[in-house]
């Protein structure tokens, strides 16, 4: 089974070492729908909050975290709170 791996509130650091302000951006409204990742994405999320669930796991993150969504993973995604994060694909 595939683990998403949030870092709750990950140290300054550690975002500048990932170098995260470099990474593209994304938000959306609240809503719900499938989301299936071909390749690894880490996220940085600048505001609001989503359920992710999926086969035998479901996720709630938002402000602060630092998830981590492995590739091959399918899954659901629920905004709660209009989200925007800083992503890449590895």
């Amino acid at each position: 089974m595939k683990k998403i791996r949030i870092d709750k509130h990950p140290t300054k650091e550690k975002l500048e070492e990932l170098d995260v302000k470099k990474w593209g951006t994304w938000e959306c409204e609240p809503s719900t729908f499938p989301w299936e990742y071909d390749s690894t994405e880490t996220c940085y999320i600048l505001e609001g909050k989503a359920k992710v669930t999926a086969e035998e796991e479901e996720v709630e993150f938002g402000k602060g975290d630092l998830v981590v969504f492995p590739e091959g993973l399918k899954c659901e995604w629920q905004v709660i709170d209009k989200i925007r994060k800083y992503y890449r694909f590895n």
